[in-house]
């Protein structure tokens, strides 16, 4: 599993691709949150807090994380190495796994350089002290949100050669698990209780905060288990 995870996080920093990924995303965060007016402006708030950041993250990740597993399965396919992959002494699972974590470090990786907004809002903060509780929860919450998503990503990747079909399938599946689960239990709220905790908004809104409660975290679990599982049988064929 470890070479996959290599050569696959190599990929992504062989071309401009990777670079291009992780900067348009710490470009637009950065817009938004500093120098943007609007309601996502973190000088504009006049709180010491980053929701703003955890509200608008979300949303940059419909478009980063499709983005960049779009490619796991449908380059390996259009470029016909997807037979020489499967014979390495490598099971299905080690194949997915490997996929699915070297996505996943991309994604933290991404997320780290945050870390800086929240330092200079403590600065700023000060003599206050900033609420290290709900943001450290947050981060968990956008951690376990990435993963859900690269699992959906990598399960529309193996559906398609085409790696836009990929990308746009990863997105639309994503927003219904993501909002438009949520935006149904507020229209119709007549719909099953267990229906509504389908919503990753939900669970994702539960863990920012502050408390990482076990139903969420097995929530999320079976979420990338279900994909994944999914995506290994699909490699099987």
């Amino acid at each position: 599993m470890y070479s996959i995870f290599k050569k696959e996080f190599k990929a992504f920093f062989t071309g401009p691709t990777g670079y291009l990924i992780v900067g348009l995303f710490l470009l637009f965060n950065g817009l938004l949150l500093w120098f943007f007016k609007g309601n996502w402006n973190i000088l504009n708030t006049g709180f010491a807090d980053m929701q703003a950041f955890f509200d608008s993250t979300p949303w940059l990740f419909l478009l980063l994380i499709p983005a960049i597993t779009m490619r796991s399965f449908s380059e390996e396919y259009s470029n016909g190495t997807i037979e020489i992959l499967k014979t390495r002494p490598l099971s299905n699972w080690q194949i997915v796994m490997g996929k699915f974590w070297s996505s996943l470090a991309l994604i933290a990786m991404t997320l780290a350089p945050t870390f800086v907004y929240a330092i200079s809002i403590g600065i700023l903060a000060k003599p206050e002290q900033i609420d290290w509780g709900p943001i450290i929860g947050s981060y968990f919450g956008l951690f376990f949100l990435g993963a859900a998503f690269t699992a959906i990503g990598l399960f529309t990747s193996i559906f398609s050669k085409n790696q836009i079909l990929a990308f746009l399938s990863a997105i639309l599946i994503s927003f219904i698990l993501f909002y438009g689960i949520e935006q149904g239990a507020v229209w119709y709220p007549k719909l099953p209780v267990f229906f509504q905790k389908l919503s990753l908004f939900e669970h994702y809104r539960s863990i920012s905060k502050g408390v990482l409660d076990t139903k969420d975290f097995i929530y999320f679990v079976s979420i990338c288990f279900t994909f994944l599982f999914v995506t290994k049988l699909r490699l099987g064929k």
